[in-house]
């Protein structure tokens, strides 16, 4: 069995937020992973599958995909090159290069990123990392559900499932994970944030989607298409997934709140999954009888994050709350 890069995460029980919601929330803490998020899961997974021999690994990403992309290679010993858009914070750019990944910058959005790192790999022969859609990535992210049915023990059967999509990956590694273990009839509550909802809009639609700008802070949400087979996943009759938006500012406070009584910093990106309890979302969906009133405990995934630090949070505040 190869190494796997991925670290088996906490589960806690949030009392603040299960009396929020009337019923015990759980909370998988991917943000204690040694690359700062969920990613490195399934890009572990990937570049076990993919990169054993390969010159060098090549990912774009806004941060996290970049991060466990660097992670995995450096463990590999295996040269990694990231290109990220130019609106990646400059602490990312550090922390790419502390995990001795070669960093460069290409256009505005991840998009122009990523077709750079698609041209790169083809002209230089490097192994291209997706950072969210791949079958490989799904399969490794579905470990995280595995762990949780062994941390809740076979009586107990989460309510609903809470998480983030920016391009859909962590959305098709949970449903991945909870079709493993039998759990396909769990809801999902896939949250964005307004300005970075690609899934949300294709769901609208009725077909996927490309925004014309990613314009919210969540930058790690910003994929301006989201993944086929997430959306496919949304038109699936044995599927319950409700698709949810937050504001840019529900997300903020979301962090700060959950910086105040979970004691951990998360970046926006994880905010809008957490907005879903602290915002309301929930307690208005079993209003709306979309979800059940009395539902069995409802699972956050906290997907962390690497693209925020105090100073971030300060330049967050200033530019939502003004």
């Amino acid at each position: 069995m190869a190494e796997v890069f991925h670290l088996k995460t906490p589960l806690l029980e949030s009392i603040n937020m299960s009396k929020r919601v009337g019923t015990t929330v759980y909370l998988k803490m991917e943000n204690a992973q040694p690359s700062g998020s969920f990613k490195i899961r399934g890009i572990g997974h990937l570049c076990q599958q993919l990169a054993r021999h390969s010159k060098g690994v090549i990912c774009s990403s806004g941060g996290n995909a970049g991060m466990a992309a660097a992670y995995a290679a450096q463990k590999m010993g295996v040269p990694a090159t990231i290109i990220v858009p130019s609106s990646t914070p400059p602490l990312v750019v550090q922390r790419l290069h502390d995990q001795g990944a070669t960093v460069r910058i290409a256009g505005k959005v991840w998009d122009d990123a990523n077709t750079e790192a698609l041209k790169l790999a083809e002209t230089e022969g490097l192994t291209y990392v997706p950072p969210f859609d791949h079958p490989l990535l799904w399969e490794g992210h579905a470990s995280m559900i595995a762990e949780v049915t062994a941390s809740l023990g076979p009586s107990v059967k989460p309510g609903a499932v809470v998480v983030s999509v920016g391009g859909g990956g962590l959305l098709c590694g949970v449903i991945q994970g909870l079709k493993d273990v039998g759990w396909t009839d769990v809801p999902i509550v896939a949250m964005e944030t307004v300005g970075a909802h690609c899934f949300n809009a294709a769901i609208k639609a009725g077909k996927l989607v490309t925004l014309d700008d990613i314009t919210s802070e969540a930058k790690c949400l910003g994929a301006k298409t989201a993944c086929k087979q997430a959306f496919d996943y949304s038109q699936s009759s044995e599927l319950t997934i409700i698709s949810e938006l937050v504001t840019d500012q529900q997300a903020l406070h979301a962090i700060q709140t959950f910086l105040d009584e979970e004691r951990v910093l998360v970046e926006m990106a994880c905010g809008a999954a957490l907005a879903a309890v602290y915002s309301g979302v929930i307690v208005r969906l079993q209003n709306e009888g979309r979800l059940p009133a009395l539902m069995g405990p409802l699972l956050m995934i906290v997907c962390g994050g690497s693209t925020i630090n105090m100073e971030q949070l300060t330049n967050l505040k200033h530019k939502l709350q003004s």
